[in-house]
């Protein structure tokens, strides 16, 4: 299925004068799920030359919420260091780590976990998902 057939609006990447470019459009939030290092990097040095990356420096300059799934790793001093930046500007980083505490069976329950966790930063519970529950001896 074509992911364009869901959505009410699309943009292309280029059109960095469209309305998610602004910040006049109301908007909570953004995720950038997967984030790429480049991407990262991008934003943390201001680079708006997309629409993705402009819309997450608006996202910054608004001081909403702005969530970067970091993809790659390791990690080097670099990166960290945008890292860094970008959390000191106000940004969440949530690389998509595995958690295992919640005994995952398929690589889907990772994904789930992962995708719950990005939910919850967003304030968008889901009734659904696994929770750490404490020990149970």
């Amino acid at each position: 299925m074509d992911v364009k057939q869901l959505v009410d609006y699309s943009y292309s990447v280029e059109d960095i004068s469209c309305r998610l470019a602004s910040g006049s459009y109301p908007t909570d939030a953004m995720v950038i799920a997967p984030c790429s290092i480049h991407t990262m990097s991008a934003i943390a040095g201001g680079i708006t030359s997309n629409l993705m990356v402009r819309a997450a420096d608006v996202t910054l300059k608004e001081r909403r919420k702005l969530i970067l799934m970091v993809r790659e790793s390791p990690f080097h001093l670099g990166h960290l260091r945008s890292m860094a930046a970008l959390a000191e500007m106000g940004a969440i980083i949530a690389p998509p780590i595995p958690g295992f505490y919640h005994n995952p069976t398929t690589v889907m329950d990772l994904v789930d976990h992962s995708v719950e966790r990005v939910l919850d930063l967003l304030g968008l519970l889901d009734p659904d998902a696994r929770r750490w529950e404490g020990s149970t001896r």
